[in-house]
């Protein structure tokens, strides 16, 4: 069977950060990796529950709305998947960096955080989710498109 993109990236050698996965046609896919992989802690599934209800709901009412099709957590729980159609690398990591510093400064209610709205209501993490964001941005305010790759 044919590997996937993703399995093909060294693991073992990355780090936290944000890169291009892979582009497909008009669509670019964006690794938003908060840890380095294989190296606990890894980040707590309520505060990426948090996260990604956070970065979705500013992702989609963002002036990028239209072209925004999935934000979501990898299952290794190191960081995020961002897909979006046409916008450029610099657009996206404005985008992303923007999304950051918004989700680090949050003290509002979880949106979509209604039982009729959201399949683990329950399972979130508001003051986890704004300290990992505070923590990773920090980390990458500076991150430049030339850092994006692998």
């Amino acid at each position: 069977m044919k590997k996937i993109a993703s399995f093909c990236v060294d693991h073992s050698k990355l780090k936290p950060g944000i890169y291009v996965s892979r582009v497909d046609g008009d669509i670019t896919t964006y690794d938003i990796r908060f840890c380095t992989p294989n190296q606990p802690p890894f980040l707590d599934s309520p505060i990426m529950h948090t996260i990604e209800h956070l970065f979705a709901t500013f992702a989609r009412n963002s002036e990028y709305a239209d072209q925004v099709i999935y934000f979501g957590p990898m299952g290794c729980r190191t960081g995020f998947y961002f897909l979006v159609r046409d916008i450029s690398r610099e657009q996206a990591l404005a985008l992303i960096l923007t999304i950051l510093k918004e989700i680090s400064e949050y003290q509002g209610e979880i949106p979509g955080n209604k039982p009729e709205e959201c399949g683990n209501y329950r399972e979130h993490d508001l003051s986890g989710a704004v300290r990992i964001a505070s923590e990773f941005y920090a980390h990458v305010v500076n991150w430049d498109v030339q850092e994006m790759n692998y």
